[in-house]
């Protein structure tokens, strides 16, 4: 600094103090320029997202939020601030999804204020563990994961569960005060998720040693009182409940672009998602007509029977994706698979999943590629600090639904089901299934129908019946849409998305000279980890086109 400017700094802040005014703060404007920075300012940012904890119980009155909201310009603005010019784009991505996650928040506060208008929100316990990086839908910042415990518990375990719970009786206090929203649908259906609560803690005095643990029986008494009594007062303020739960089209596309990276609008999804279930429908009418000659796939009605084909199931995905060089089989991906293989349900209590797999699990199991990324992530995680745990707010949601969802049928198309014609059936039954029901979870985002009336598109539009047979999953799965904007949705657009990387690293290849082997694709896709399929999309090819 020269001294004229160090004179005028000087003179200003004489004309403040003459004046009677103090500086304003500001953000410091000196542009960031190394990787190492944006690490820094990330781990940083993750303790600034997560509220101010009482005795550990996260705030999310008024005034908390509040605060929190006014100062997150000033994060926004540290990143801003940042030039990534010859950044390499591994780093350059890592920029955007810290960008994506602030945009989170603001669209938090902005918007959805899960704290104040879905009682679901205050549901602290979760008995397992999500197929995805992190669980579906917005949550709050104590929860509690039963699964990372082994039972019975260890004393330094148990001392830990009982601290946890103890959250559970001040959140639920708390959301009497903060919940003030007006939103029905939201309301309503979320005095399911707090009634599910009462039973899973209850569910808890069964496991081993339990009941042996004063202290644990104790926490876990008073968990359910509290959480009877909030739902006793959610079904006495339900009745005043009017509102609508959807956040409209133009709220809907500036999430999908801004948040989780996925380059379509409101009409743009529905388009799509009409295509993709008139697609499937007529490739299902077809692929019968094909088949018409040949034994109809019978469900397995005993146990045994359906153990025999769980097991050949397994045998089968795997072997291909090996034998057949789809991806890198790490020795860690069978034990990951065969952890959920399934039990035998009776016919009369299977829901739609539960259907498909008493007839041929490998549909299923392909879409369990969730579980192999999820065991990545536990074995292998991300050398950047940015990508090695789950994103915030579901923005994985592309990359993890949508490659799931694509594998269905690209593993189909590269030969899974030779040794059997009809299981094709059955991937298109599932992509009809999740076209409908994002289709339904568009409408009600856009208020054009409730949650119910969304959840009859869903069911009519599903072939076979298949969704009229266990009504539970269709609730759950549109309330879930309902609480995550674009969730519903990314089953297939992600799939498309994923199918446009494709798409665009053979024709690189191409271009290059080069061939094109689908075990590269899959082992580059798995290397660049659990983020939008629109950043990896960049990452794989060089093309940011998608991002604009």
């Amino acid at each position: 600094m020269t001294r004229s400017s160090n004179s005028l700094v000087l003179a200003c802040s004489l004309l403040l103090i003459l004046i009677g005014c103090s500086a304003p703060s500001s953000v410091d404007t000196k542009k960031s320029t190394t990787h190492e920075q944006l690490v820094e300012l990330f781990k940083s940012w993750r303790e600034f997202q997560t509220p101010n904890m009482n005795e550990g119980v996260p705030d999310y009155s008024v005034v908390a939020m509040k605060k929190q909201r006014e100062q997150l310009k000033s994060w926004q603005q540290q990143l801003q601030n940042f030039d990534t010019t010859g950044w390499p784009t591994k780093h350059q991505v890592d920029w955007y999804i810290v960008n994506a996650e602030m945009n989170g928040l603001d669209f938090d506060h902005r918007v959805l204020r899960p704290w104040e208008r879905d009682p679901a929100f205050y549901k602290t316990l979760w008995l397992d563990r999500s197929d995805v990086p992190a669980h579906e839908g917005s949550t709050h910042h104590a929860i509690v994961d039963l699964w990372k415990y082994e039972f019975p518990l260890t004393r330094e375990n148990k001392e830990k569960l009982v601290k946890q719970l103890q959250v559970i009786v001040s959140l639920n206090e708390q959301a009497k005060t903060n919940l003030t929203g007006n939103a029905r649908d939201l309301w309503i259906a979320g005095i399911r998720d707090i009634k599910t609560q009462t039973s899973d803690l209850e569910s808890i005095m069964e496991l081993p040693g339990v009941s042996d643990q004063s202290d644990l029986v104790s926490v876990i008494k008073e968990s359910i009182q509290s959480t009877n009594s909030l739902v006793q007062w959610l079904e006495q303020e339900s009745t005043s409940k009017t509102g609508p739960s959807g956040i409209g089209k133009e709220n809907y596309s500036w999430y999908l672009k801004n948040v989780h990276l996925v380059p379509l609008t409101w009409e743009d999804e529905v388009m799509l998602l009409k295509r993709e279930l008139a697609r499937a429908w007529t490739a299902l009418k077809l692929e019968e007509h094909r088949n018409r000659n040949l034994p109809e796939l019978k469900p397995m009605d005993t146990p045994e029977a359906f153990a025999a084909l769980t097991e050949r199931a397994a045998k089968s995905l795997m072997t291909f994706l090996e034998k057949d060089e789809i991806v890198t089989v790490k020795e860690y991906f069978e034990p990951a698979l065969r952890e959920h293989l399934g039990s035998f349900v009776p016919a009369q209590r299977q829901n739609f999943f539960l259907i498909t797999l008493h007839h041929d699990p490998r549909p299923l199991y392909s879409h369990f590629y969730h579980w192999f990324e999820l065991a990545q992530m536990d074995n292998e995680p991300h050398a950047s600090e940015i990508r090695k745990g789950p994103l915030l707010y579901n923005i994985f949601d592309s990359r993890n639904e949508g490659t799931a969802t694509a594998v269905e049928e690209m593993f189909m198309q590269a030969g899974l089901y030779n040794d059997d014609p009809r299981v094709k059936e059955i991937v298109y039954i599932m992509i009809a299934q999740r076209a409908a029901r994002g289709l339904g979870s568009l409408y009600a985002h856009a208020n054009e129908m409730t949650m119910e009336e969304a959840g009859k598109i869903h069911s009519e539009y599903t072939p076979r019946g298949w969704m009229k047979m266990e009504k539970e999953l269709l609730i759950f799965e549109q309330h879930l849409y309902l609480r995550q904007p674009g969730y519903g949705t990314s089953y297939i657009t992600g799939k498309y998305l994923l199918e446009s990387t494709m798409a665009a690293f053979a024709k690189m290849k191409e271009s290059k000279e080069q061939p094109f082997r689908v075990k590269d694709f899959f082992d580059q896709l798995n290397a660049i980890g659990c983020i939008p399929t629109s950043l990896g999309h960049w990452e794989m090819t060089g093309d940011k086109s998608l991002l604009n």
